[in-house]
């Protein structure tokens, strides 16, 4: 019955899987360095004043990544169940979490409205 969001989902979990690992501009520092993933982050010479905080920044994308994928799961595992209501919370929960990154991830938030809107429709 949903198997077009499902599949949107999953897609949203592949791409936020890879969040930390492609990355996306944000700049460090006094001089703005790029630093545009945990690899290149974590590959910063010791003595770079702003190592810690890309670092800490990247895992905490990751971190993120993780903790909202759990949410999107539970959306897929709702809506399998035809429990449209219970999917637009879990959904609510990504995008919510997603937001301190949402400007570069672009997510979460657009599948939220996208399942909102169904729910609306359907309900």
């Amino acid at each position: 019955m949903y198997e077009a969001l499902i599949q949107q989902i999953e897609e949203a979990l592949a791409r936020t899987a890879a969040w930390a690992e492609t990355g996306w501009p944000v700049t460090f520092g006094f001089r703005n360095v790029a630093v545009t993933s945990l690899k290149e982050a974590l590959a910063l010479p010791k003595n770079a004043v702003f190592r810690h905080e890309a670092i800490n920044y990247w895992r905490q994308v990751e971190l993120t990544a993780e903790d909202t994928s759990v949410y999107g799961r539970k959306a897929i595992d709702a809506l399998r169940q035809g429990n449209i209501e219970s999917a637009v919370n879990d959904l609510y929960f990504a995008q919510y979490m997603e937001k301190p990154f949402a400007e570069y991830a672009r997510t979460w938030l657009p599948l939220y409205d996208a399942l909102h809107a169904e729910a609306g429709s359907c309900c």
